[in-house]
Parts: C-alpha cells; sequence; structure tokens
C-alpha cells in the first residue's frame, strides 16, 4: 500500500476527472453512465500511476459517487453483502487459520522428505504443495508466506545467496519456480486468487454461470500439464549447478520431528479444509451457498481455538481488501447496469467487424495480458477491464464461458511486479 500521497498528483487527478465529467455525453449513453465513467476511470488511472493507496482512491470515489448524486447509497453500499466478495473475505480468514495450524507446512515438509532429494524434486515439492493447499488460500501473498521460508532455509542451506555469487547453485531456480508455482495453482483452483470469485460475479451479471466444479473441469488439464512441464523447462532455464540436495529431505525430516505427531488443531483444519472443499464443489448440485459453508468453516476453527478474536483483530488487511473489492465492484457493476459496458463493448466490436470470433478472441486475450505491464495489482486490471472485454467479446460472437473462463486464467499471469512473488513478501 502506498503510504505517501503526492497533493499534485490527487489534485491533478481530480481535474482530470472533472474535465472528463463535463465533456459532452456520447450519443446513446446517458448523463449518469458518463459520470460514473469518469469517476471509475479516474480512480483506476490514479490506481495505475499509484498516487495513493488503492484503499484511499476507493473510498473517495465511493463518496464522490454518492454525494453527486451519480449512485444512490443503496446501489454505492450493494457490494458489501456480495455474496462472493464476503467468500473472498472467509476465506482469507481460513487461510490465517490454516497458518496457525501448521498444517501448510506439515505438508510441505512431508512432501519433500519424500520428493526432495534432488533439486529438481524439490520445485515439484514446492508446485505440489502450493496446489494443494491453494483452494483455502484465497491470496498468493499468504501462499508465499507459508512456503517461502521453507525454500530460503533450504536455499541457505545448500550455500546459495543473493548476495554473494552463489544465487545459481540453487536459490534462482527455486525461487522463480515459487512464482510459476503460485500462477498455476492461481488458475486451477476458482477459490485459489481473490479475483478468481470476483471475475465469475462479474461473468454472472452478462448470463454466464460459472461455479467451483466447472472452473475445475476447465483448468485441470492445463494447470496439472503446466505443473508437470514448468519446474522441468525452468530447471533446465535457470540450470542451477546444484542437482543433487540430499540435505533436504534432512531438513525436512528434521522439522517433522520438531513438529511432532499431528495435533488435533491440524486434524481439525484438514478435515474442515477437506469438508469445505468438498462442499464448494458440490454447492450447486446440493443448492448450498458457498459462503455459507465458509462461514460455518471458520466457525469451526474458531470453536477450536485455531482462530481467535485476536486473530481477528490483527487481520486488518482483510478490512481493506473487502472495502476496496467491493467500491470497485459496485462501480464495475453500475457501469454495466447504466449501459455503458454495452456501449462501449458495441463500438469496439465495431471496430473489428470482419473479423470471426477465433481472431476476436485471441486478440482480447493477448491485449488483456500485455495490459497487465500498465497494473500493479492483478484484480485491479480485473474490475477495470474484465466487463469491458467480455462485453466486446459477446458482441463479437465470442462464446460466453470460452472467452469468461480465458480471461480469468489471463489474469493469473502478470509481469514480475506482483506482491506474490516470493522476494518480494
Amino acid at each position: 500500500m502506498n503510504s505517501h500521497v503526492s497533493y499534485r498528483s490527487v489534485l491533478a487527478m481530480l481535474l482530470l476527472g472533472v474535465v472528463i465529467w463535463f465533456l459532452p455525453v456520447p450519443e446513446g449513453l446517458t448523463a449518469p453512465a458518463w459520470h460514473l465513467f469518469a469517476i471509475f476511470i479516474t480512480t483506476i488511472i490514479a490506481v495505475i500511476l499509484n498516487v495513493a493507496s488503492i484503499f484511499n482512491l476507493a473510498i473517495a470515489a465511493l463518496a464522490i459517487a454518492i454525494l453527486t448524486g451519480t449512485l444512490t447509497p443503496e446501489q454505492a453500499y450493494s457490494g458489501f453483502s456480495a455474496g462472493f466478495i464476503l467468500l473472498i473475505v472467509v476465506a482469507f480468514l481460513l487461510a490465517r487459520a490454516a497458518i496457525n495450524s501448521g498444517l501448510g507446512e506439515r505438508i510441505a515438509y512431508l512432501i519433500i522428505r519424500r520428493l526432495g532429494k534432488s533439486t529438481l524434486g524439490l520445485g515439484y515439492s514446492m508446485a505440489i504443495t502450493d496446489a494443494i493447499i491453494a483452494p483455502a488460500f484465497p491470496s498468493n501473498t499468504a501462499r508465499s508466506g507459508v512456503l517461502f521460508p521453507i525454500i530460503q532455509a533450504i536455499a541457505l542451506g545448500g550455500g546459495s545467496r543473493p548476495d554473494d555469487g552463489t544465487e545459481r547453485k540453487l536459490g534462482n531456480f527455486l525461487m522463480m519456480n515459487g512464482i510459476a508455482g503460485l500462477t498455476i495453482s492461481s488458475a486451477l483452483w476458482l477459490t485459489a486468487m481473490a479475483a478468481n470469485p470476483a471475475g465469475v460475479g462479474i461473468a454472472e451479471e452478462f448470463g454466464i454461470n460459472i461455479n467451483f466444479s466447472s472452473w475445475l473441469l476447465a483448468s485441470v488439464v492445463p494447470s496439472l500439464t503446466a505443473l508437470i512441464v514448468v519446474p522441468y523447462v525452468l530447471f533446465k532455464v535457470a540450470n542451477p549447478t546444484v542437482k543433487r540436495t540430499p540435505e533436504a529431505p534432512e531438513l525436512a525430516s528434521a522439522k517433522l520431528q520438531e513438529m511432532g505427531q499431528l495435533t488435533s488443531k491440524e486434524w481439525i483444519m484438514g478435515i474442515t479444509f477437506i469438508l469445505v472443499v468438498i462442499a464448494w464443489a458440490l454447492s450447486e448440485t446440493l443448492g448450498i451457498d458457498k459462503t455459507a459453508i465458509a462461514f460455518l468453516g471458520l466457525a469451526v476453527v474458531m470453536f477450536a481455538n485455531i482462530f481467535t478474536a485476536e486473530d481477528l483483530k490483527a487481520q486488518g488487511t482483510v478490512l481493506d481488501i473487502w472495502v476496496w473489492f467491493a467500491i470497485l465492484y459496485t462501480l464495475s457493476n453500475a457501469l454495466n447496469e447504466f449501459g455503458f459496458m454495452p456501449w462501449l463493448g458495441d463500438r469496439i466490436a465495431a471496430l473489428l467487424t470482419g473479423f470471426s470470433w477465433p481472431v476476436v478472441y485471441v486478440v482480447l486475450v493477448v491485449s488483456y495480458v500485455l495490459i497487465h505491464y500498465f497494473f500493479v495489482s492483478q484484480t485491479a486490471q480485473m474490475l477495470a477491464l474484465y466487463g469491458v472485454f467480455l462485453s466486446v467479446g459477446l458482441t463479437a460472437g465470442v462464446p460466453g464461458p470460452l472467452l469468461a473462463l480465458m480471461l480469468l486464467f489471463a489474469t493469473t499471469s502478470s509481469p514480475p511486479s506482483r506482491r506474490k512473488a516470493p522476494a518480494r513478501t
């Protein structure tokens, strides 16, 4: 979060917003739709330029939208009660509980003890661990918080340090592999990254229904293929000078011995984790709400004292995410309801007239990926552009579920400025 605010930059953004606001309303749009666009685009540009924290910018945008009469209070606050946003918040708290229990760390050491005799095996160990714990960790940063200390300990134990010219021995490959593993697991599971459920919520506004099971059905083959291929490719590219790591299983065994037998908290966390994921997968079939399942899981781990009220008080980041996530979703959704997204989609699609839908599909996906380089936040990019790209594609005849899923999968791939990178955690 950007704690330093440049008043000059803030004033420049306000001026930009005022200029856009008073431009003539384009034909086919209502004044409220254009004014909401002025607020939204100014906010997104300010996020891209890092004028202030995304939290500060979001609450300012919300206040302006209400005070100018662009949105009613009921419209503006609707995002705070959206089920998928509450799901993200509760899943973040469940992830904290999993960290508290030590279960994720134990899983990592168990896999390292089995596969970690070689450097490549270590890479697969980390990627597999990431994929296993990802459904209950809707945050790349949270998962890297579990995995990075283990990777760091193994690299340092193997004599590989970033500051003395020995990084190519082991650490370079393990770090690259860790970042790639986070990307793969984020695409594999609907609940592995905060942007995924949010994107599903936006897709639903366009009449496209994606649930936990349909997401997994679409992602499992490419994700598991990447899980098999990527560590090997990175191993060849990074070419670590240390190929064998007999000390890694020994370290894992020592850590497991230090941790002792599975504790009651780990058992409860593990069973809760499995049951929650199964219930999410069957939620459509059983007709039960995914967010209610998450709340029940959180209640269980709180009754078991795995996650306490004191832990809750320390989760300020979750409140931050909930607020700005809800606001940006509300603004994006309102743009669609006001007709701005379809209007913009029609005009962009007109530029693509004459091209078949497969060509339009490829152009949209490639463009979406390249635009990542202008955003430091995957979620901010998704909230800003996902609806626009969907609208353009649907207007051009691209099958909705195909485009909706591919754009969300593309959201997981982005430049190295992302916060998930272990070295930046």
